[in-house]
């Protein structure tokens, strides 16, 4: 009975540390989906203080910008394109030693200059301020390349 109870917690394991497939992702009515109410999520287009970041601003065109924000992500670590059109793109985030998955959208509205962003843990209820801190790093890497431009 005992390593029954060892394979059952294994298998339990991989299931949380691996994550499950990614929900609410993807452009909707209006853009990107809302946060849940959970603290684990941030977007510039939330509404609440809890949730909300401000959008990116650019210079230039669409394309220009989506690139920028690519070669950011280019200089961070544990980072993977998984989506890319011209007004959307969907990255995932692995932390290191759990492999836990954060998703990181950006929407490039049209006829707009800046780049709505949303980025949210798969799992748990709490992540430190990770994903916040994390789109300040995108902001900051992103403006230092936008001032090259």
């Amino acid at each position: 009975m005992r390593p029954l109870f060892c394979y059952l917690g294994i298998f339990g394991g991989v299931l949380l540390f691996t994550g499950c497939s990614a929900k609410s992702i993807g452009i909707g009515q209006g853009g990107l989906s809302p946060c849940p109410k959970s603290p684990n999520c941030v977007s510039s287009q939330a509404q609440d203080e809890k949730h909300r970041i401000e959008p990116l601003p650019y210079r230039g065109t669409r394309l220009q910008a989506r690139e920028n924000i690519k070669a950011a992500l280019a200089k961070m670590d544990n980072v993977t394109i998984v989506t890319e059109t011209d007004d959307y793109l969907h990255v995932e985030f692995r932390s290191r030693w759990f492999k836990f998955v954060d998703d990181v959208e950006f929407w490039f509205p049209e006829n707009s200059s800046l780049i709505h962003i949303r980025s949210a843990s798969r799992l748990g209820y709490g992540d430190l301020g990770v994903n916040r801190k994390r789109t300040e790093q995108i902001r900051m890497l992103f403006t230092e390349l936008e001032g090259r431009s």
